[in-house]
């Protein structure tokens, strides 16, 4: 059987979603994946992450300012893991280290970036020793935190543009394959790569994106490459590390010749597994922009685009030559065929009521 825990908003959100949910469908038979109901009564857990060998999920309490962990209790079950952690004001996204030692939470209304620890067992690592060394990084912008936490946080530096107007809005984080992470801050147009340490994360250095682009999410490519979405513009951006292990801006490219900048605004960004082809919703217009990669990662062209079948395309992921869409505003999940060869979308197969759907994980 086909299965996805289904992440949504709840009604502190404005969605009317009532916690994790289950999204199932036969083997083989994709067109009839429906929505099963949820799974734990968990408010508005916004993202999904996996742990890399465990049964666990973690999910990103935005409405809450925390991060719960829940354990695999049946065959479509979970439960939860300990008590929520905190985080940072309107955490939007998780991401757990390969090794299961850790998380990294990023909070879109504080532009907070939290490292949490992972025990053996999966479970969070509450960090109340050092809650006061976490405030004055807020405060200050201070690039870690401090020395011999087992957990830490780093928070936004000041804009490089010197805009008084703007703030920090911390958007997502990747690991890379040289085991540092790069994280997005969507309001100061940055992405920034730091280093893990015993004290938690080091600001390595920072790659300086267009003014008003909005670097939202991201995906490391299996070249190495790393892409990001911008919001604002509606670009991909493609960074590289040179021979000194800096990183910057190796190509660009509008997700698509007519996306309407104003108008759309990509939400996710998505690849095949071997790396060919990427995938970023436009939320406005409501569309799936296709890309080809080119070369060895480092350039991007625009191939398609085409209906998602949804309002307000938040999220999506290719599987198994499909494409699964959540539509928030429409409370509507779709899924897209995918052409094999060239990678384009070719037509919506199904559609789905989901109550306020913003994020996708497949069942392990």
């Amino acid at each position: 059987m086909t299965r996805f825990w289904l992440g949504g908003y709840g009604p502190a959100m404005e969605g009317i979603a009532d916690g994790i949910g289950l999204l199932a469908g036969d083997e083989g038979a994709e067109t009839s994946l429906s929505y099963r109901g949820a799974v734990t009564s968990t408010p508005s857990p916004s993202w999904l992450a996996q742990h890399p060998t465990l049964d666990i999920v973690y999910a990103a309490l935005e409405g809450d300012a925390a991060v719960q962990a829940f354990a695999r209790s049946g065959e479509s079950a979970l439960t939860p893991l300990g008590e929520p952690v905190e985080a940072g004001q309107y955490v939007c996204h998780v991401a757990v280290a390969p090794n299961g030692s850790s998380l990294i939470a990023s909070c879109y209304g504080d532009g907070r970036v939290v490292r949490i620890g992972l025990d053996a067992a999966g479970r969070l690592i509450p960090d109340a020793a050092n809650k006061a060394a976490e405030l004055r990084a807020a405060l200050l912008g201070e690039p870690a935190a401090e020395a011999g936490a087992p957990a830490g946080t780093a928070a936004a530096a000041s804009d490089p543009y010197g805009d008084e107007g703007r703030e920090s809005h911390a958007h997502a984080a990747a690991f890379l394959l040289d085991g540092r992470i790069a994280t997005t801050d969507l309001g100061f147009d940055l992405v920034r790569i730091w280093r893990q340490t015993a004290g938690g994360l080091a600001l390595d250095h920072e790659v300086v994106l267009p003014n008003g682009t909005g670097p939202r999410h991201m995906v490391v490519h299996p070249s190495g490459h790393l892409h990001v979405v911008t919001e604002y513009s509606c670009e991909v951006f493609t960074l590289a590390a040179g021979p000194d292990g800096t990183w910057a801006v190796v190509s660009s490219v509008l997700s698509s010749p007519i996306a309407e900048i104003g108008v759309d605004f990509p939400a996710e960004l998505a690849r095949t597994r071997d790396g060919q082809f990427l995938y970023t919703a436009l939320r406005g217009s409501n569309t799936i922009a296709a890309l080809r990669v080119r070369g060895a990662g480092e350039a991007l062209e625009p191939i398609a685009l085409a209906d998602s079948g949804v309002d307000w395309p938040r999220h999506h992921l290719v599987h198994q030559g499909k494409l699964l869409v959540a539509g928030q505003r429409s409370d509507t999940i779709s899924l897209i065929d995918l052409d094999e060869r060239t990678g384009a979308p070719l037509g919506i197969r199904h559609r789905a009521p989901a109550p306020t759907p913003t994020h996708f994980l497949p069942v392990r």
